[in-house]
């Protein structure tokens, strides 16, 4: 991590005309990087992180029996329900139910 000089906020490192430098968000400042520093964006997940397979009559780990929703295939009152945050941490969770009576699920954002 590397301060600006100038206002003390946190720069960071920018590809600017063919070299790589510091440059604050804030006031503009920017200074060349002496050090070979490695740009990285993105955060990388695995498969198996990405995926979620329930079996026939499974049900994940933490999910509740609720009444009072409607299945969009048979009509049936009663399901699991289950959230996941699928999107970035500042959205909110997806709401995820699974039928008990024909095993359909589906997926509500809020």
């Amino acid at each position: 991590m590397k301060f600006c000089p100038k206002c003390n906020s946190m720069m960071s490192p920018r590809k600017s005309q063919g070299r790589t430098v510091y440059k604050c968000p804030k006031c503009g400042y920017e200074e060349e990087v002496k050090q070979s520093v490695v740009i990285t964006n993105k955060v990388k997940h695995s498969v198996k992180e990405k995926t979620l397979v329930l079996e026939d009559g499974d049900k994940p780990e933490g999910a509740q029996l609720i009444k009072g929703v409607s299945c969009p295939s048979c009509g049936n009152g009663e399901a699991y329900f289950w959230m996941l945050q699928t999107r970035s941490a500042d959205e909110p969770a997806t709401r995820f139910y699974k039928c008990t009576k024909c095993g359909k699920v589906w997926r509500e954002y809020e």
